[in-house]
């Protein structure tokens, strides 16, 4: 089950409706994708994942990485990134700030955290940027720090909370293949949410109905 996010009969249901209810497995680098309209449950089927599920709700099933299960570790130890529909920069941070929040505690040594955040931002054409204020970053910009800031962390699993809807078409296009390509380089089981077609078609993987229907697209 190494490098793999599974989703073992995961039910959820607020009352008695059921919003949820998913048997998947994502592998190393594959992109899998819970589409349907506002409302429907994707974003909460994230929330359990990431164990911020609010207690309103009754969750049933188990969610295993990498073999091992997660379903009722605290969220900091789940060892999950996830990425929303806002970049969500910390606007008090430089670029650079920003993402060394985010790098691991065994990245030791001021220049081993400086070469890290200098390599990020080059491989995303952003080399130069690490003094830049957040708020004087392009909306695609910003979109590429927050996916390294996301990616710095080493999640073992990527969650995508529709992090492309606010986008203009050309820029929605590019950031989606940036962060499907980076999610498919690192090897990281990678799950989207959206109400679009055609981020769906790009990520590639099974499309999933919030209630585990197969979607054709």
């Amino acid at each position: 089950m190494s490098g793999t996010l599974a989703l073992d009969h995961l039910t959820i249901t607020l009352g008695p409706r059921r919003l949820v209810a998913l048997t998947l497995t994502i592998k190393a680098g594959e992109v899998a994708t819970i589409m349907g309209a506002s409302g429907s449950g994707k974003s909460t089927a994230l929330a359990a994942i990431t164990g911020t599920l609010a207690p309103e709700f009754t969750r049933t099933g188990r969610i295993l990485l990498n073999g091992n299960d997660i379903s009722n570790e605290p969220t900091r130890r789940r060892g999950v990134g996830l990425m929303f529909q806002d970049p969500v920069l910390f606007p008090h941070l430089s670029v650079g700030g920003n993402l060394a929040f985010a790098l691991p505690a065994h990245v030791r040594g001021r220049a081993a955290r400086q070469f890290r955040i200098e390599e990020a931002l080059a491989s995303a054409g952003l080399a130069g940027h690490a003094d830049r204020d957040p708020a004087t970053l392009s909306g695609g910009q910003k979109a590429r720090v927050a996916l390294l800031r996301t990616l710095l962390a080493e999640p073992k699993a990527l969650l995508l909370d529709e992090p492309f809807s606010r986008l203009d078409a050309d820029l929605r296009a590019q950031i989606r293949a940036f962060t499907f390509d980076r999610a498919r380089k690192a090897g990281i089981p990678t799950l989207l949410v959206t109400h679009d077609a055609e981020d769906a078609r790009a990520a590639g993987g099974p499309v999933l109905s919030p209630l585990g229907e197969t979607l054709p697209l």
